[in-house]
């Protein structure tokens, strides 16, 4: 494999994760007998750009495709933080009737909503046909395809280029990141700013958070690589704001090269200075990771044989990717974790990829009562923890597993 950025050959490993299902590939009931596919999940490292990247085992075009089943708007906390964005960008970059906002992976409209609540023109971009069509119902004009320079180009020549680009978590999910962050360049107005909300590679390392990998995630990003790959775009990038978000996420702010109107802010240099110092340029850093999350394998694991052994309860709490991703790794099936709860209707009444776990409702928890509730989409712990409170009234604790395990109380 060659680095999807330099082009270098690859032959670093940072983790193997061995073989898994798509982890958003849920499962129906007919579908528990059927062969299922699995996929490398391996992860390699460019000892020459840093680019922290999986092969393309399985097809992005196969990925998101109509039936896909993450749907943003039923994260409150995700929402939250939406909302909060587009009043912030209105009032720093003075965002009117007269500016074009649009968003690459606009998922079901749960950003783009509040651009259009204070009449900005908005187009949203969504290669998922399922979640194009929430939006679209919801009046958000939205193009159901894969962005790239072809589309940007036609967007151009149709007139719809844009004052502001935004993505929030999809650098990550292009296998051709030169030729996405290429049509950032050509649909973007000549004083325009593009914003991107990145998992942060620096977080990752530092807690742990392999079950962030999966086959949708094709690049996990340093603010150092990116800053290299939008340069060779003829792209700047401005300002950078540190998120609490997916376990530590950044936002970077980008412009034309030529555009002069917006000074660089101290916090790139200061970023830039703080990645160096980790060493996330340095290959020996990145070395104990396999360790680390085998040592996460260990503790749930044992955690959960003694639960069996002692006859105690665990249900889990989020359909999320991430989850799948530690269940897999860990080698967790339907014996250890009676169910899954998940909000999000599409994922109800189906079974997780690998580990057939069945997906419920929150009514299923109320009856059933567990002793355990393992939060896969560690997150959202807090949004959780408050919903599910209720479990208190028999005892019930919470379990995080990352980035250490952790039993909460309440």
């Amino acid at each position: 494999m060659n680095c999807r950025f330099c082009k270098n050959q690859l032959s670093d490993i940072l983790i193997d994760l061995f073989n898994s299902p798509a982890s958003n590939s849920f499962l129906t009931r007919e579908q528990l007998n059927e062969p299922e596919v699995f996929y490398p999940l391996k992860v390699f490292i460019c000892n020459k750009c840093f680019l922290v990247q999986i092969d393309e085992y399985k097809k992005s075009d196969s990925i998101f495709n109509n039936e896909y089943v993450y749907f943003s708007s039923f994260s409150k906390t995700w929402l939250e933080h939406s909302k909060a964005y587009t009043r912030m960008m209105v009032e720093r970059f003075h965002l009117d009737k007269n500016s074009k906002v649009i968003e690459i992976a606009s998922n079901d409209g749960y950003l783009l909503q509040y651009f259009k609540e204070l009449d900005i023109p908005v187009l949203g971009i969504e290669p998922t046909a399922n979640t194009a069509k929430v939006a679209i119902e919801k009046g958000i004009p939205t193009l159901v395809a894969f962005f790239g320079r072809q589309l940007a180009r036609q967007l151009k020549e149709d007139g719809k280029s844009a004052d502001l680009v935004l993505g929030n978590n999809v650098l990550a999910h292009v296998p051709d990141i030169i030729d996405f962050v290429g049509g950032l360049k050509i649909v973007l107005n000549p004083s325009g700013i593009v914003t991107m909300e990145i998992p942060h590679l620096m977080e990752l390392i530092r807690n742990n958070q392999f079950d962030t990998i999966y086959h949708e995630h094709f690049s996990y990003l340093s603010f150092y690589t990116v800053r290299n790959i939008f340069r060779t775009l003829d792209l700047e990038i401005f300002d950078v704001d540190k998120l609490s978000t997916h376990g530590g996420s950044i936002r970077i702010y980008a412009k034309h090269s030529d555009d002069s109107s917006k000074e660089i802010s101290n916090r790139v240099e200061a970023l830039i200075n703080e990645e160096l110092e980790w060493g996330l340029t340095k290959m020996d850093t990145y070395l104990n990771f396999t360790q680390q999350a085998f040592t996460i394998k260990i503790d749930l694991l044992d955690f959960l044989l003694k639960c069996k052994s002692t006859g105690k309860k665990v249900a889990a709490y989020g359909a999320a990717a991430k989850g799948n991703t530690l269940l897999n790794y860990c080698g967790i099936k339907s014996d250890l974790i009676d169910f899954v709860v998940d909000r999000n209707p599409n994922k109800q009444h189906l079974y997780l990829p690998g580990s057939h776990i069945p997906v419920v409702d929150e009514t299923h928890l109320k009856q059933s009562r567990p002793d355990y509730v393992l939060i896969l989409p560690w997150n959202l712990k807090s949004e959780i923890i408050e919903q599910l409170k209720y479990i208190a009234e028999w005892n019930g604790k919470f379990v995080v597993p990352i980035p250490r395990l952790e039993i909460i109380n309440d």
